[in-house]
C-alpha cells in the first residue's frame, strides 16, 4: 500500500511563502528546522553543497498533519522556472471566491481567472491557478 506523506517545495525565502501558505491558505505550521550538511534533500533536489537549508512542514488542519514542505535554499541563486511548470500542487479549498483578493495581493504571487469546473462524476464548481512567489503552480478549487 502506498501513502501520500508531503509534497515539498524548494523556496527562496520561507518568511515570504508563509505569506500565502500559511496566511492566506490556511496551513499551520508543524516546525521548522535548520537542515544539516548531510541532509538528504541535498542529492534529492541537486542543491550545491554550499547552500544552507532550511526544512518547515505545514498542517492542513489537525487530521492532515505535516502534507507539505516547504525547503528554503540560501547562499546560492536558484533557477528560474520553466516556461512549461512540469508539476502542480492541487488543493481543495473552501471559501475560494472569498479567498481569491487576498491571494491576488501577496507580493509575487500570479493568480490566474478563475473558471467554471466540471468534473467527471458531474460535480461542478469553481477553480483557479496560481503561481507562487518561486514559481510554483498551485490549483484551488472547490466544489460548490
Amino acid at each position: 500500500m502506498t501513502r501520500v506523506q508531503r509534497t515539498t517545495l524548494i523556496v527562496a525565502n520561507l518568511e515570504r511563502a508563509f505569506a500565502l501558505y500559511r496566511d492566506v491558505l490556511g496551513f499551520e505550521i508543524a516546525y521548522i528546522k535548520e537542515s544539516l550538511p548531510t541532509s538528504y534533500s541535498y542529492p534529492t533536489f541537486d542543491i550545491p553543497p554550499g547552500a544552507r537549508l532550511r526544512f518547515a512542514t505545514l498542517n492542513a488542519g489537525p487530521a492532515q498533519p505535516r502534507v507539505l514542505g516547504l525547503t528554503e535554499v540560501t547562499g546560492v541563486e536558484l533557477p528560474p522556472p520553466p516556461v512549461i511548470r512540469a508539476a502542480a500542487l492541487v488543493l481543495e479549498i473552501h471559501g475560494l471566491r472569498e479567498l481569491e483578493p487576498r491571494i491576488a495581493a501577496v507580493p509575487g504571487v500570479r493568480l490566474l481567472p478563475a473558471a467554471e469546473l466540471n468534473t467527471q462524476d458531474g460535480r461542478r464548481g469553481r477553480e483557479t491557478a496560481l503561481w507562487d512567489s518561486d514559481g510554483h503552480v498551485i490549483v484551488l478549487y472547490e466544489i460548490e
